[in-house]
């Protein structure tokens, strides 16, 4: 793993007995001594602390309206210290990237997928002027009941914030940018601190006994129970918002007005919708079925009609779970489908999503 980065809080993690793996060019902590499960399991039921630095921070100056451009959701109405949604799409009408907007008054603030993260900040300065990615901050994730707890013991203003709330708070002398949103389905927070100030930060926090440091493995297992799409899974270049089943992200101008890639597309299938969805899955056995695997209309069928984009142990629900693309008509909550793994067909039903009932504080 040599010629892997590694973020500001990679000593600590170490330290915390981190089991480490690639991941998006990154060196990143996927499990610490509590295992999967257990990390999960105190996200849901207290507070995890989760080192997301390993993605992208950006600074835009250019008016909201430039942004629009790029992506078919409503920059422009976009209130100041609020924070939405976004996609990036393609003139064909995928999905480039999906990524969050922060109005902060005379800027935006961007956070986007490590992954994707260049080729992010390439296609904004491409189009956009006044493109100025973030150097120079670690970010990281507080989620779960007891995260507002932890925070505002030490940075009291967090406690008044709504989910998507966007502020800068001042902590012993050092600027947080946070916002209250996540990706675990629960209430909680991301923070961008400084990087010289980022092991203090989760040190104080993890000093906490309600907090405890998780992994991507937990991370994973959260949202794919919070119903949550992961990018270069259950989207991608080829997947449009309607199909992804985010609709909800295209505020109604976007959706009257177009003016974004792929609008010809996207408008079209909002008005007759599209010909495949993502859908969620409960398979029938304990079998977990991952990614990959082949879906089927029925237990002899010959070909596939579908594949499972995300797939695993939901530690909530203590059975497996899935997200993957079937077509329109077979994507009713009910619907039976047969899922192919290691050459036996297994039952599984379509079920609405989240799997389980988010807990954000609107």
């Amino acid at each position: 793993m040599t010629d892997l980065r590694v973020t500001c809080l990679y000593d600590l993690h170490l330290e915390l007995g981190a089991k480490m793996v690639p991941f998006a060019g990154y060196e990143m902590p996927v499990q610490y001594k509590l295992g999967v499960m257990g990390e999960h399991l105190h996200t849901r039921a207290k507070a995890g602390l989760f080192d997301v630095s390993h993605m992208g921070q950006v600074i835009l100056r250019a008016p909201a309206e430039a942004l629009e451009a790029l992506v078919p959701v409503d920059v422009h109405g976009l209130p100041k210290g609020r924070q939405r949604y976004a996609l990036f799409t393609n003139p064909e009408g995928g999905i480039l990237d999906d990524l969050m907007v922060a109005n902060r008054g005379d800027h935006l603030f961007l956070v986007v997928n490590a992954a994707c993260k260049e080729a992010d900040i390439a296609h904004l300065q491409a189009h956009l002027p006044g493109v100025e990615p973030v150097t120079d901050r670690g970010l990281i994730a507080l989620q779960g009941p007891a995260a507002e707890g932890a925070l505002s013991a030490l940075v009291p203003g967090v406690a008044a914030m709504r989910f998507m709330d966007v502020g800068i708070f001042d902590w012993n002398g050092t600027e947080l940018w946070i916002s209250r949103s996540g990706y675990t389905g629960e209430d909680g927070y991301e923070i961008s601190v400084p990087e010289d100030r980022a092991e203090d930060l989760a040190r104080t926090l993890l000093a906490d006994e309600a907090v405890e440091a998780i992994g991507l493995g937990a991370r994973d297992s959260l949202r794919l129970e919070a119903g949550l799409c992961l990018y270069g899974h259950d989207i991608d270049t080829t997947t449009s918002p309607i199909e992804a089943g985010l609709n909800w992200a295209i505020q109604k101008r976007r959706r009257l007005e177009g003016g974004f890639p792929g609008a010809d597309r996207i408008q079209r299938e909002l008005a007759e919708g599209p010909s495949r969805l993502r859908v969620g899955l409960l398979p029938e056995g304990r079998a977990p079925m991952r990614e990959g695997t082949p879906l089927f209309a029925a237990e002899d069928a010959a070909e596939p009609v579908g594949v499972i984009t995300s797939g695993g142990f939901g530690p909530s629900l203590q059975a497996p779970i899935a997200m993957g693309h079937l077509p329109k008509d077979l994507s009713a909550p009910g619907t039976p489908v047969w899922a192919e793994v290691r050459g036996k067909r297994l039952p599984a039903r379509v079920t609405p999503l989240p799997f389980r009932p988010s807990t954000y504080r609107k």
